[in-house]
């Protein structure tokens, strides 16, 4: 992809593909949230919805509305205290957000694509008492399950953006092991 590129091409069976990775990564987690939170659906839901647009089925405002209400269950989940439910909350956000990946030659974009994996894998580190080679299996595992078609997508963005913490380190290490 060219530096001054503004749009990338995106085809709606490569956005199902980038959004069938991003729940297969993220789905694990959902027992980290549902652990701490064995009521609360929403992240499962965020889950299903990106799972049926994989599927096949439009993207639609209820998509998105439950990403964004998988993101309110991972603010709720920090908010008590509870890190590892947070970022499993947040990986299912990502997957159901993956279905809106923007064709904007931007890094930022990376995240739509490789979020749900890192979040996940942060969820199981702290999970595992802040084992960083937990998550990097989590990492390791989401490398092997990324289909050439997911590569192929992720490889016209620019690479990750610095920051964002843990989880920002975590798509690094999943972009770096792609590209």
């Amino acid at each position: 992809m060219a530096e001054d590129s503004t749009t990338i091409e995106l085809s709606r069976s490569e956005l199902r593909e980038v959004a069938g990775y991003a729940v297969v990564c993220a789905r694990p987690a959902l027992a980290v949230f549902e652990r701490e939170h064995p009521g609360d659906r929403r992240p499962r839901a965020a889950i299903d919805a990106a799972q049926a647009f994989a599927d096949g089925a439009e993207r639609t405002k209820a998509l998105r509305d439950s990403a964004w209400a998988a993101h309110r269950a991972a603010q709720e989940a920090r908010d008590a205290g509870q890190a590892a439910a947070s970022d499993a909350a947040r990986a299912a956000g990502h997957a159901a957000g993956a279905a809106f990946l923007h064709p904007l030659a931007k890094a930022t974009q990376v995240k739509h694509i490789l979020g749900s994996a890192a979040h996940a894998a942060r969820a199981f580190e702290l999970s595992a008492g802040d084992d960083p080679t937990v998550g990097a299996d989590h990492i390791a595992q989401s490398r092997i399950l990324a289909h050439p078609v997911v590569v192929d997508v992720l490889r016209r963005y620019l690479a990750a953006p610095r920051g964002g913490g843990r989880v920002g380190e975590l798509i690094r290490q999943l972009d770096a092991s792609l590209r």
